[in-house]
């Protein structure tokens, strides 16, 4: 929930309940402040709302790296922008994920987080994002997406997560104060204040299996001068619309709008990105936020900013301002060469999608990830299969026969030497402990000869994924071999600091049966059924317009 829920959301006008904060109008466990008010409409001054602001994060971020990718005269200004960066420690969480496996030329996926953070440590923020009485609060990471750059980089992948989804979020130590955070369960925008972007980095990388290599934040006067440097861009409705508040129903963005294209900047492309009501649900909201974002990258790639001396150094001095980036890729030519390589992807070949998701049975204004649909798209990413149907995968990352003939050159010792706990991690998002597995996998390995295997007693965890970890180098052998013998492919083989030997942890994806079931690698293309995806080069998209809110 953000910070304008209360007086900007309401209920719909067909009375169907709200899912955007908790009833009591305050921060969901009090984490979130109420908003200073609701955006103005055309004409009417600075919007005070810190809604929209989040929103146009979202988007502004992604246009930071693509700006810098086009900013080849800005190494005049190399110093003063290497300057303008501020970086930060690139994972703070414990973190079991491990890099792709390199494809046959040597190439592998790139994977950047970019955090909306609604910090309002500076006057400026506070100004802009309003809740002026929660200055000193920690910052929540409400706007999240993971970009995936494809190893043969010809394709790229968007991935969002709602603010308020539920998740398991890592240990985490803040870089910056040294105060430790113990793991927990809570939606994903709590990360942020938990250890910094790291921790969010970590929660990600737990969450999905994927490695994360880069992060890169913005608040929200970075917002403001990215969108200031932008220009306009062009949006679409299929019938006239007005954001407007209704008898019964509070709030609204102000966005008034004639059916058709129309360039919106400024108050206007403000209130797009927050509207809600007039689009009829969040979720719509997502898909007009997305709409913009691709907009705005043709909006960019079809601007000649090679030839526009002051366009371009505008742009590169609002980029480096805007943003906080993890330490690797702090500095200009660095942050140059990340964004050359994302401006080889055609927009054809760029996929935008929102994780798919459930409802929350402990808090209706919280979502779950949707078990097997958000699975199957984190298997694509870790895969790098492609999201559109004109690739594959480009790694040797999966689950099928590649991934399973990866081996070392570490023996293992006899099966009856070597000593293997298993753990029941069958908890789901959505679905309990499957009550004995532990026990049920324990038993069959013994009668495989592996008769030092114990069941962990503890209480049941939850991962999405079985995984065998060692702690050392030295069992990586014998981790190998447990896990051939039960059927797991090599790329769930990982070392880990937190286990003291051997562990199978049977995850949520193995709920029944003595042999681990057979994962299919997926295909390109082969998105869930409820997800929704965009393509950049989408042009003529409009929005749907929720008839209270015509006119």
């Amino acid at each position: 929930m953000t910070r304008s829920d209360v007086h900007e959301e309401g209920a719909r006008p067909d009375g169907a309940p709200r899912r955007s904060g908790p009833p009591d109008g305050g921060r969901s466990e009090g984490r979130h402040a109420p908003e200073d008010g609701d955006a103005p409409g055309r004409g009417q001054g600075r919007p005070r709302g810190g809604r929209g602001r989040r929103v146009l994060r979202w988007s502004a971020t992604t246009l930071a790296v693509l700006i810098l990718g086009t900013a080849g005269a800005g190494y005049l200004y190399y110093d003063h922008l290497n300057d303008n960066l501020v970086k930060g420690e690139r994972s703070s969480g414990d973190s079991k994920a491990r890099r792709s496996e390199p494809n046959a030329a040597g190439q592998t996926p790139l994977n950047i987080l970019l955090i909306g953070s609604d910090s309002r440590a500076s006057q400026a923020n506070v100004e802009l994002g309003g809740g002026r009485d929660t200055r000193g609060n920690p910052p929540l990471g409400d706007v999240q997406m993971l970009i995936h750059l494809a190893a043969d980089r010809r394709s790229a992948a968007v991935v969002s997560i709602p603010r308020d989804t539920r998740v398991d979020i890592p240990k985490c130590t803040d870089p910056d104060t040294g105060a430790t955070y113990p793991a927990t369960n809570d939606i994903i925008n709590t990360s942020l204040a938990r250890g910094g972007p790291g921790c969010t980095l970590a929660t990600w990388e737990n969450l999905t299996g994927v490695y994360v290599d880069h992060w890169m934040t913005i608040d929200f006067a970075g917002v403001v001068r990215m969108a200031d440097a932008v220009g306009g861009v062009d949006v679409c409705v299929n019938q006239n619309v007005w954001d407007r508040p209704l008898p019964g129903v509070p709030g609204g963005s102000g966005l008034k709008l004639r059916a058709g294209t129309t360039k919106v900047e400024g108050v206007e492309a403000l209130q797009w990105l927050r509207t809600r009501h007039a689009w009829g649900s969040d979720i719509l909201r997502t898909r007009a936020q997305r709409m913009y974002m691709n907009s705005m990258i043709r909006t960019l790639r079809g601007q000649n900013v090679f030839t526009d001396t002051g366009r371009l150094t505008g742009l590169a001095e609002a980029a480096t301002k805007s943003l906080r980036v993890s330490e690797e890729i702090g500095s200009v030519k660095k942050l140059y060469d990340l964004a050359m390589q994302l401006r080889t992807v055609p927009p054809d070949r760029i996929t935008m999608t929102t994780l798919p998701t459930v409802a929350d049975p402990q808090n209706a204004n919280h979502l779950l990830p949707a078990g097997e649909s958000a699975e199957r798209m984190w298997a694509m990413l870790r895969d790098d299969v492609s999201f559109d149907k004109k690739g594959g995968r480009t790694t040797q990352n999966g689950g099928g026969k590649a991934s399973r003939q990866v081996r070392t050159a570490d023996p293992s010792a006899p099966d009856d030497r070597i000593e293997v706990l298993v753990s029941n991690a069958t908890r789901s998002a959505t679905e309990g402990p499957v009550t004995g597995r532990a026990g049920v996998i324990a038993q069959e390995l013994a009668a495989k000869g592996f008769t030092r295997a114990v069941r962990d007693t503890s209480a049941a965890l939850a991962e999405e994924r079985t995984v065998v970890r060692y702690p050392s180098a030295g069992l990586q052998g014998d981790a190998q071999r447990v896990a051939k013998s039960l059927g797991i492919p090599m790329t769930s083989v990982r070392r880990s600091a937190d286990v003291a030997g051997v562990t199978v942890v049977v995850g949520a994806d193995w709920r029944e049966g003595d042999t681990y079931p057979r994962q299919e690698p997926p295909k390109a293309g082969d998105l869930p059924a409820d997800v929704d995806s965009l393509s950049a080069a989408e042009k003529g998209a409009c929005m749907n317009v929720y008839a209270p809110y015509r006119w």
